[in-house]
């Protein structure tokens, strides 16, 4: 049975690089809730806002623990900028830190990084024990149903983290949580030219 559509969204937008389906949504509380995800790294701040602009994203929803990313490159991802850039387009801003990997986690993550030989960056996939200790320790306490029942009914929200892939993210596992508990379609979008750059470092 075909999803229905959300008024105010055009269809689908497909590209190689991100797949975006407007017209996927679940209708939670009766009304129509679309979410996606999103990272900072290989975005400038205006692919990432017409990203944005093209998922009909009215809503960030920020998980990071620390809202900042290092390098002049992404300064625009920096709490203090990102917020004025959300403002002047119009997308709210929420910072829901309950949802961030805590400095233990973000470490135990780091050392299998180095295990492997991998960069934060490289990352394509998140440890095994990151995972379990993530769902366990931090997302299996947070009550996502306000959360939910926020979300925009007349656009799309979309989850905030850094990496660029969002496999190598907690945000992604937000994601999947979202879809088993509330039937709600998460999308992710990706870098410009993210296909080429995976298919050119083998991953």
């Amino acid at each position: 049975m075909a999803a229905p559509s959300i008024p105010g969204f055009s269809g689908s937008h497909t590209s190689s690089d991100r797949v975006v389906t407007p017209t996927r949504a679940c209708f939670y509380g009766g009304m129509p809730r679309l979410a996606t995800t999103i990272g900072v790294h290989a975005w400038t701040l205006e692919a990432w806002l017409d990203a944005l602009r093209d998922a009909s994203v009215t809503q960030v929803l920020d998980v990071r623990q620390r809202r900042g990313v290092r390098g002049s490159r992404y300064a625009w991802a920096n709490s203090v900028r990102l917020q004025a850039a959300l403002a002047g387009a119009r997308i709210e801003y929420r910072h829901h830190r309950e949802l961030a990997p805590t400095t233990e986690l973000r470490q135990l993550q780091h050392r299998e990084d180095a295990r492997r030989g991998v960069g934060k960056r490289s990352r394509v996939e998140l440890a095994a024990d990151y995972r379990r200790r993530y769902l366990r320790e931090i997302l299996g306490q947070v009550a996502l149903r306000p959360i939910v029942e926020a979300m925009p009914v007349d656009g799309a929200a979309a989850l905030l983290c850094v990496e660029a892939d969002p496999e190598a993210c907690h945000r992604s596992l937000v994601a999947e949580r979202l879809e088993a508990e509330f039937g709600l379609p998460v999308e992710h979008l990706r870098p410009p030219g993210y296909a080429r750059m995976r298919s050119l470092d083998g991953s």
